[in-house]
């Protein structure tokens, strides 16, 4: 008999195993998607995605090209979910001014703004090879 995880005392959630664990792991992923909805930015971005994924498939000419137009759609909602993620937590913290909670706020602002120009940048590559030709 194994015993439980160290950490199984403090978050009994630890202790799931098998259907149950997806199961549960896939109602805390749908709240975050709801919670995520909640922030304008994300909201935006699915938006965007929403009309972005289904062209990519015009646009792109073979599966990789349509893989790297969705999956940079794809990774913008997913690193904006993690800023809000660590704006959430800071702001759990403490309402006052801190050094290291501005620096954490501005990375994964600066995180989501790399993310965006990256899709940018592939979508431009992208589309100026499927009509410039």
């Amino acid at each position: 008999m194994t015993s439980p995880p160290p950490d199984a005392f403090a978050n009994p959630q630890k202790l799931r195993r098998g259907l149950s664990r997806i199961w549960h792991a896939t109602g805390y992923s749908l709240q975050g998607l709801r919670a995520g909805w909640g922030e304008t930015a994300f909201r935006q971005e699915a938006l965007a995605a929403i009309v972005l994924v289904p062209l990519a498939v015009y646009v792109g000419r073979d599966w990789v090209q349509i893989a790297l137009l969705a999956g940079s759609v794809v990774l913008v909602m997913i690193v904006e979910l993690l800023n809000t993620a660590i704006e959430a937590a800071i702001d759990r913290i403490g309402p006052e001014r801190h050094e290291l909670s501005g620096r954490a706020k501005d990375m994964g602002s600066a995180a989501v703004l790399l993310a965006l120009l990256l899709a940018v940048g592939i979508w431009t590559a992208a589309i100026v090879q499927r009509f410039a030709a």
